[in-house]
């Protein structure tokens, strides 16, 4: 979790950023362990995961569609959650009342994109396959490289 963690907290720096309508914003794993938060408490962080966990758990249970369960709002009168999965990754955020939802949405599936994108290991680079020369072709370009023989310039 701890290079999703690094990629979280720069998604998250990235998100308040661009977004003046979220005020709190948690980056969790399908087991609530928390890889970055705006929230400057660790225990509120946790518990913020853990509820927004609870949310999408409650959610899947009413929801009768084949596909799964991908975002998620509950709107009060003083404000709203918001909850985005991709994967095993969720983000989840709080906003104030009356939030523009769409956008709300977008900035926080490209905040859990970016996590995601920089999240996946580089592959691993194959080892250059060896070359194998064989006697005969070893003998082969050995005699393509000697110089041929010079005449001699005749004496006469």
């Amino acid at each position: 979790m701890l290079w999703l963690t690094m990629d979280a907290k720069q998604a998250l720096a990235d998100l308040t950023e661009i977004s003046s309508q979220i005020e709190a914003a948690v980056v969790f794993d399908e087991k609530g362990e928390v890889a970055g938060s705006t929230l400057a408490e660790p225990a509120r962080a946790d518990a913020f995961a853990a509820a927004a966990g609870q949310l999408l758990a409650v959610a899947e249970g009413v929801e009768r569609g084949e596909s799964a369960l991908t975002k998620l709002e509950v709107a009060t009168g003083d404000g709203s959650v918001f909850v985005v999965r991709d994967g095993n990754t969720s983000i989840a955020a709080t906003t104030g009342g009356n939030p523009t939802v769409g956008l709300v949405f977008y900035d926080l599936k490209s905040a859990l994109r970016s996590v995601k994108a920089t999240a996946k290991p580089a592959p691993a680079k194959k080892p250059a396959a060896a070359r194998k020369t064989t006697t005969s072709s070893a003998k082969k370009k050995t005699a393509a490289r000697k110089p041929s023989p010079r005449k001699k310039p005749d004496a006469s």
